[in-house]
């Protein structure tokens, strides 16, 4: 399913960023792009919206005082130069608030925080996170992750067969997944318990891969199985 989007900001260049990302995620699809609060409340009462990318500081109408218009809002993205706005943003429940300048790697983040809330609400089966690899973007479904590994400043990630590497910590991944079933086993290792064989010692197979259970972690993995 696809995730109607608008974004609202007064700077062309930010628009344009915001556009190049959105194109480059499948799951997204941008139904309009607005100058200012007036033009997306507009399109707000004539389209289905999901998520907006809302910029804060706008002239006459600010991207607060959009929202808090809003009897139903969408869910909402912010997106500003201001850092102290960000208090704001989140008293207003946003999904997340975005820096300018920001990476894409940033803006897919927040994109998942997004699927994440939205996914809580669908069967666990259908449960997906977009993850960025060489250039290409995967939607991969969570239940079909098998582990994933810290690997310096990336992370691997070993799903269906597959192998991908994303730049990114391992702390900062395991919460984009946030899923029960998925559990650190190692500093350096966390599972899916649906996905492993046995237990061998301090060792456990996961699929054919032998991964080691670290000291800290055994009994919580454990308990999680017993579960």
């Amino acid at each position: 399913m696809k995730v109607n989007c608008i974004i609202v900001d007064d700077e062309p260049a930010s628009r344009d960023l915001l556009k190049r990302y959105i194109a480059d995620t499948d799951i997204l699809n941008l139904v309009a792009e607005c100058k200012n609060a007036i033009e997306a409340n507009e399109v707000l009462k004539n389209e289905s919206i999901h998520l907006m990318f809302l910029d804060i500081n706008m002239p006459k109408v600010t991207g607060i005082q959009l929202l808090k218009s809003l009897t139903i809002p969408p869910k909402v993205i912010f997106s500003t130069a201001y850092a102290e706005y960000a208090i704001d943003g989140f008293e207003l429940d946003a999904v997340d608030y975005l820096l300018k300048p920001f990476p894409f790697e940033r803006f897919l983040k927040a994109v998942n925080k997004y699927l994440d809330i939205a996914e809580k609400e669908t069967p666990v089966e259908n449960r997906t996170i977009l993850l960025k690899s060489e250039k290409k973007l995967y939607r991969i479904p969570i239940l079909d992750i098998d582990f994933i590994e810290a690997i310096g400043d990336y992370v691997k990630v070993v799903f269906r067969e597959q192998t991908i590497t994303v730049h990114s910590t391992f702390q900062d991944l395991l919460e984009q997944i946030s899923y029960p079933s998925f559990i650190r086993i190692h500093r350096s290792f966390a599972i899916s318990i649906n996905n492993f064989e046995y237990i061998d010692g301090n060792q456990i197979i996961v699929k054919g891969n032998t991964l080691p259970i670290g000291k800290a972690f055994r009994k919580g993995l454990m308990d999680k199985i017993e579960i």
